[in-house]
């Protein structure tokens, strides 16, 4: 059986991804995914090939979407050090508010959960999510280094040191926000991560 009229890759990527965010991969069957992105099991398997490689796929495209997004806040020239940082904790506040369900959780983030399911016994998954950290990592730093500069960041620390602290903050904050809590909650502790760069 061939593809769907109208066959959107993209879009089934999309809806392939909200469902592996949203259960898990394990949890996540064929038929969860046929469900949600409108295609027979066999237009799944010839399009992409398998469950895993669909993840993959899906995994890349959160990556692309969501790291891009920040990355693109922590290199702009145009705000200090401090409010290029700021400006991301901000993007986490509110990406967990638009996310959140009717029960009050979120689904946190696609990378954080699979690095808790996945990159321990996936060697290809842990490869994307390494590659993914040090690219936020780069980012974190160049912001910290530039706030150092600018006098808006004027901790002593290394700023690899701070990079990895602030993405230790961000990780927590999406896993608060999947444990049920609130945005005073998470602005709470995007305020203290300041405070940190900012003794």
């Amino acid at each position: 059986m061939g593809r769907p009229r109208g066959f959107d890759e993209g879009r089934a990527l999309d809806a392939a991804m909200l469902t592996f965010w949203e259960k898990g991969y394990e949890a996540t069957s064929t038929e969860d995914l046929c469900a949600a992105t409108g295609l027979g099991r066999s237009s799944i398997y010839n399009t992409f090939k398998s469950k895993h490689a669909l993840f993959e796929r899906s995994l890349g495209r959160y990556l692309d979407a969501q790291t891009g997004a920040h990355v693109a806040v922590l290199r702009d020239a145009g705000r200090t050090g401090a409010e290029r940082v700021r400006a991301v904790l901000r993007m986490i506040v509110e990406e967990d508010a638009d996310r959140r369900t009717a029960g009050g959780r979120s689904p946190g983030c696609l990378a954080v959960n699979s690095i808790v399911e996945l990159a321990g016994r996936d060697p290809a998954v842990a490869v994307m999510l390494e590659r993914d950290t040090a690219r936020r990592l780069d980012a974190l730093r160049s912001a910290v280094e530039a706030g150092q500069r600018d006098g808006s960041i004027t901790s002593k620390r290394d700023a690899g040191e701070l990079s990895r602290f602030v993405n230790a903050a961000v990780a927590g904050m999406r896993v608060s926000g999947q444990g049920g809590a609130g945005p005073a909650v998470l602005e709470s502790i995007a305020e203290i991560t300041m405070d940190a760069l900012t003794p």
